[in-house]
């Protein structure tokens, strides 16, 4: 079905942001992968050019551009690239996030920056620059990796600042989403249970693996989202919640470790089981 289609990712040398690019390549896409790591970094696996690889592997093509979201003529470079490479783009992925779970006051100021700039500002202004190109393509997505959002005081109180920098790439939904209705689908997919990434060794430590579905479930559940008709817009998907209406009933395949009790992720009040919430 993304045969042809041009997708750019950002943050997809490695974790979610990968594992969307191989399941899209797999169709015979073409990826940009937007990602800063060049040089192999010393504890996270991956670079863009490894990545780079994979993708070829499954089937698709791959241009590896070196991106910061933070520096806005480096997006502006890979898209330009991009373009010049692939003819256009069809899907745009804004998944480089950067997370620090800390209270207000243990809060550094340049980690306060550094999630502003990456979620919000880098979201923002990657979107900004590929819309003249979505316009143009067939069926044109945007898919934010951002949560509902739940503004339950219970999700500001342990970390004010991430949580408003992911709220403001669930707000370049509901903003996009209506700026451009008809023109360009603009959705956000967010994880029911912890997802096992680099990312979450880091913040869980030791066996926190156990826990967590693999990042195969939300490259399937971006898969479907990235292949409806552009009228499906303005959405805040939850995985599991979307991949049951489209009749997956076996989960276990995405578990680290089936059987064993899943860590619910940041965002969702439990008792209320928030589905795919369409923002009135």
């Amino acid at each position: 079905k993304l045969a042809g289609c041009t997708l750019f990712i950002t943050g997809a040398s490695r974790g979610i942001g990968k594992a969307i690019a191989l399941k899209a390549a797999k169709d015979g896409a073409n990826i940009v992968i937007a990602a800063k790591t060049a040089e192999p970094h010393p504890t996270l696996p991956g670079t863009i050019y490894t990545a780079a690889e994979e993708i070829e592997a499954a089937g698709g093509k791959a241009l590896p551009c070196i991106v910061n979201v933070r520096e806005e003529q480096q997006i502006v470079n890979a898209v330009e690239k991009a373009v010049k490479t692939f003819g256009g783009i069809d899907i745009l992925v804004n998944n480089a996030s950067a997370i620090s779970l800390t209270g207000t006051l243990e809060t550094a100021t340049k980690k306060v920056n550094l999630m502003m700039d990456v979620n919000v500002r880098g979201t923002y202004l990657t979107s900004k620059a590929c819309l003249p190109y979505l316009r143009k393509s067939k069926n044109p997505h945007i898919l934010n990796l951002s949560p509902p959002m739940n503004l339950n005081p219970m999700w500001f109180k342990n970390h004010c600042a991430y949580t408003i920098s992911k709220y403001g790439m669930s707000m370049c939904v509901l903003g996009m989403a209506e700026e451009f209705r008809g023109e360009v689908a603009v959705n956000a997919l967010w994880p029911k249970t912890a997802i096992h990434t680099a990312a979450m060794d880091m913040l869980g430590g030791a066996g926190i693996e156990k826990q967590c579905r693999k990042t195969d479930i939300l490259a399937d559940a971006a898969y479907c989202i990235l292949t409806k008709p552009k009228t499906f817009t303005g959405n805040f998907i939850i995985d599991e919640v979307l991949l049951r209406e489209e009749g997956v009933k076996d989960f276990d395949v995405y578990a680290i470790a089936p059987g064993h009790p899943l860590m619910p992720d940041f965002f969702l009040d439990v008792e209320s089981d928030i589905t795919s919430t369409k923002q009135e």
